[in-house]
């Protein structure tokens, strides 16, 4: 095996994640990867070393997203550093994923025989070979995003769960954000190179982010959610010296950044919002779509999927409209829901309120649909302010050491433009039965490879979430037919959302042809879709995962019961499709395909 590029994560045990650092690792003195070995004499040999080179690949994303293990808190975890994200840096990784894939190659697949190894070959050589034909994009060129791959909220996120209450703990948080200035800096200039080989943002998005770094740099060191850090910590001393970092060293480098995107890069940034008008910008958004949802299909395919799901989704609209709604049509129902103030929220607590009692109750019906159940506890808090226009609701998973819960993000801006006909699907969706619970089970399941515990795709994660929006209605979850309607809205948009970002990357759509396009379809207000749509320009690829996986998933279930007929058990099911992590949908497929035969 080839020699590991040096890592603070390097040392990866059989599912237990241990986390050591080396001080000479700085000089490259020493390394504490896997080194070349010669073939193995036997089987057991050979799943050692699959696991151990699957545990590096959890390794480098671990460093390279800083984010996971600092949330995740793994024991020995260490939070002062933050990637290499300069080109020599990334083009290092590269090679290195490259060795890792071709040594992955060599492996006779047939001599990995335990089902724990075999999962992790499955898994890592999965990994590497998408992220190999995603480096077609070179997103490190031209990513300027508002949306969770954007630097600035990455790392304004990380800082809200930045460890802190240790005079440790706070040294390593001066060294991880003192390293920030030089990051951003570094992004500048990756930025310039690519505009000098012709790869841009796209225009909206580039305006998306100045205005959040408008906003960073407007507010006062103390209210920054860059300090937060020192905020959940006692230590006036801390204080102080966060209070000075963010003030003299992080608000310059982001004023910096913010005057070159306005100054330089947003006059050069592209009109066209699809991805396609990029140098290679048709094999990238092929290459991002197979990323994204693990699956081998054509832009052409998935937006005819959308239209034939759309029209499905708003006939079982128009059957609610019958039974509860007078036969309405489904577009004034749709602008009934946005327009009608009984149907808006009244304020963020009614927003949090709502969320949190769709929560209790699906905490409380989970035993009857799964086996297997989530440890940790969730909360529910706002998206900070500086993102929260741009941003979505999302989801963030708890501490391995039960330091920290996990969180529910909602979207608390101007709440009396949304409509509350969504927020239930939405609270399954993100927490349980979705994402908390398939997640926290993964987590939690100690056997497993460390790949499958920590790493995830979108077509399986995001499938399993939109899953769980119907899975709570056969729950009897939803409170009435308004939020019956806005789970199956939700649909629709998921449906609608294979149509357009297809239509944007693959068919040159504009943005507003996109906008009108999930407007004429959904609950969403006008501020909230064209928040979607600018998502969808800034991150190629992803939004097509959803229904993708939701549908992979839904069919898997619909062959389970025909094969088992009545003897089906839909908590085996469910504990059958999450017991193993987040696979890609094609092991998916085999794995239930195992266990109907070994049923059978």
């Amino acid at each position: 095996m080839e020699t590991v590029k040096p890592s603070r994560y390097s040392q990866l045990y059989r599912g237990h994640l241990l986390i050591v650092l080396c001080g000479a690792l700085a000089t490259g003195a020493i390394s504490c990867g896997p080194r070349a070995a010669s073939p193995p004499s036997d089987t057991a040999q050979t799943d050692q070393m699959v696991r151990a080179l699957a545990d590096t690949v959890v390794a480098d994303v671990f460093e390279q997203r800083p984010e996971l293990p600092t949330m995740l808190r793994p024991p020995g975890a260490r939070y002062d550093s933050l990637p290499d994200d300069s080109l020599n840096g990334i083009a290092a990784r590269d090679a290195q994923r490259a060795q890792w894939l071709q040594r992955l190659h060599s492996i006779d697949v047939g001599q990995v025989r335990s089902p724990e190894a075999r999962l992790a070959y499955q898994l890592a050589r999965a990994r590497l070979a998408d992220g190999q034909a995603l480096q077609i994009c070179h997103y490190e060129l031209w990513t300027v995003s508002q949306m969770l791959n954007g630097w600035q909220v990455r790392f304004a996120n990380l800082a809200q769960i930045q460890p802190v209450g240790t005079e440790e703990l706070r040294a390593q948080a001066l060294r991880r954000f003192g390293a920030l200035p030089d990051y951003i800096d570094t992004q500048t200039t990756n930025l310039r190179e690519g505009l000098r080989r012709g790869y841009r943002a796209a225009d909206i998005n580039v305006r998306a982010v100045i205005d959040q770094l408008d906003q960073l740099v407007a507010t006062p060191p103390d209210r920054s959610p860059f300090f937060d850090p020192a905020q959940r910590d006692g230590d006036p001393t801390f204080r102080s010296q966060f209070a000075e970092l963010v003030g003299t060293c992080l608000q310059p480098a982001i004023r910096r950044h913010r005057d070159f995107l306005r100054t330089e890069y947003l006059p050069q940034a592209r009109s066209v919002v699809g991805v396609s008008s990029n140098p290679d910008g048709a094999a990238c958004y092929r290459a991002s779509l197979r990323y994204a949802t693990t699956l081998d299909i054509e832009p052409e395919a998935i937006q005819a999927l959308g239209v034939s799901q759309l029209a499905s989704v708003e006939a079982e609209m128009r059957a609610i409209s019958t039974q509860s709604f007078g036969s309405a049509p489904v577009p004034e129902l749709l602008r009934r829901f946005k327009d009608d103030a009984v149907y808006r929220y009244r304020d963020g607590a009614q927003m949090i309120a709502l969320a949190q009692s769709s929560m209790d109750r699906a905490w409380a019906a989970l035993p009857t649909v799964f086996g297997m159940l989530p440890t940790a506890p969730a909360v529910v808090e706002p998206i900070p302010a500086f993102q929260e226009r741009t941003a979505a609701p999302h989801y963030l998973a708890a501490a391995l050491d039960g330091s920290r819960p996990a969180a529910y993000r909602i979207r608390l801006y101007h709440p009396q433009e949304q409509s509350m006909v969504a927020g239930e699907a939405t609270a399954f969706h993100e927490v349980v039965p979705g994402h908390h619970l398939q997640i926290n089970i993964a987590n939690n399941r100690a056997a497993l490879p460390t790949i499958a515990r920590f790493l995830s795709n979108s077509g399986f994660s995001e499938g399993w979430g939109l899953y769980a929006e119907r899975l709570a209605e056969e729950m009897g979850l939803y409170s009435n037919a308004a939020d019956r309607f806005g789970m199956l809205s939700t649909f629709s948009w998921r449906a609608v959302r294979m149509i357009v970002d297809t239509g944007i990357h693959a068919k040159g759509w504009t943005r507003q042809q996109a906008i009108d396009k999930l407007l004429a379809h959904t609950a969403l207000s006008p501020d909230q879709a064209a928040a979607e749509i600018d998502r969808y320009i800034a991150w190629p690829g992803q939004a097509p995962s959803y229904m993708l996986g939701y549908l992979e998933i839904r069919r898997l279930r619909d062959e389970a019961q025909r094969a088992l007929g009545k003897t089906f058990d839909l908590r085996a099911f469910h504990d059958r499709v999450l017991e193993d992590g987040s696979v890609t949908l094609p092991m998916l497929q085999e794995r239930i395909a195992a266990w109907l035969e070994k049923a059978e």
